[in-house]
């Protein structure tokens, strides 16, 4: 849904931020979220420092939303999906919630997991699965070595994110 999809990508845009370039962040080179492996990899030439957020949306939107497959996920979960694959991977958002509703982890959210995540959240409630989601997230990060460094922001754009899931609901 694309008005869902702007609103995600502001939230992921505030929280992402403006231009880094830390010594400890293992992604490197970063603007508005966005590396600049994955910059280059989607034909971009500007300077990392020069993005704008007509150069960064179509790429939130292929490599994370629509590989997320987030238009068919419910309003509020998606946004949870969308985020955890911007700041730790698609494969790893995408296998957190198979590991989660009780599918197979390939990394990959298909027709079958699809179905199952519509079954889990007929038993469970679709705000407990965000809760439970995000649960996960963060119990990932503090696990992270680089969590000292980076776990407040981590902590707090979990927070964040989840109160404007439930929101969304």
């Amino acid at each position: 849904m694309q008005e869902n999809y702007d609103k995600c990508l502001e939230t992921i845009l505030h929280h992402e931020g403006g231009y880094v370039n830390h010594p400890s962040d293992p992604g490197g080179e970063t603007n508005m979220g966005v590396t600049k492996k994955v910059y280059v990899a989607f034909g971009g030439t500007k300077d990392m420092k020069d993005l704008e957020f007509n150069d960064v949306a179509p790429i939130y939107r292929k490599n994370y939303w629509d590989r997320l497959k987030c238009d068919n996920v419910p309003v509020g979960l998606d946004l949870c999906l969308f985020d955890f694959g911007v700041n730790a991977g698609t494969g790893r958002s995408a296998k957190f919630l198979q590991r989660m509703i009780g599918t197979t982890a390939d990394g990959g959210i298909g027709p079958n997991t699809l179905k199952k995540l519509a079954d889990y959240i007929d038993t469970h409630g679709l705000e407990e699965t965000i809760k439970e989601f995000q649960e996960d997230r963060q119990d990932y990060y503090e696990k992270l070595s680089t969590f000292k460094t980076f776990g407040r922001g981590w902590t707090r754009r979990v927070e964040e994110t989840t109160e404007l899931a439930l929101s969304m609901v």
